[in-house]
């Protein structure tokens, strides 16, 4: 009873992972991200291949074919941050990857250089899907932002908090 008393809710801010378009997951053109199979989330339509840290932590995954990573957050959330749809294919080529497994990173720290004209050349979408891989778990409350062109690492996209 005393810790629930005293127990102060923890927030935290989930940044855009690219400047461009916001888009909601629900409109992610892929059903595993649009039907949420992979968690809560949001999704960027970029405008530069510039993809940060939306927020502070450790990079828990690095996808070998380098179109996606993961960050494991102060707060404990586990996001994912997925480089366009249908890249897996692309077998690494036009990424670069910034960072390596167990970094700490800051919010708005550059992760991966993607070659934005490539990926729209060759994959289904250059969209960024960022989803909370964690969220089935119940541990966090989300406030979703209604914002429509964001800035990497400087718009926030939702907050969290733990339950």
């Amino acid at each position: 009873m005393f810790k629930k008393m005293f127990k102060k809710d923890k927030e935290e801010a989930v940044f855009a992972p690219a400047t461009g378009q916001f888009v909601k997951l629900e409109e992610v053109p892929d059903p595993v991200f649009s039907q949420k199979m992979m968690g809560e989330g949001i999704a960027v339509k970029p405008t530069n291949g510039t993809i940060v840290a939306p927020a502070a932590g450790e990079i828990i995954q690095v996808a070998e074919t380098k179109h996606a990573f993961g960050i494991r957050t102060e707060l404990g959330q586990e996001i994912l941050v997925h480089i366009g749809l249908e890249t897996v294919a692309l077998k690494g080529e036009g990424f670069n990857v910034l960072v390596k497994l167990g970094d700490k990173v800051t919010a708005g720290q550059p992760v991966v250089e993607a070659d934005i004209d490539f990926i729209e050349k060759n994959a289904s979408s250059t969209v960024i899907p960022v989803v909370v891989t964690n969220s089935m778990e119940n541990k966090f409350d989300f406030d979703w932002k209604n914002v429509t062109d964001v800035v990497a690492g400087e718009t926030v996209v939702f907050e969290s908090k733990t339950k």
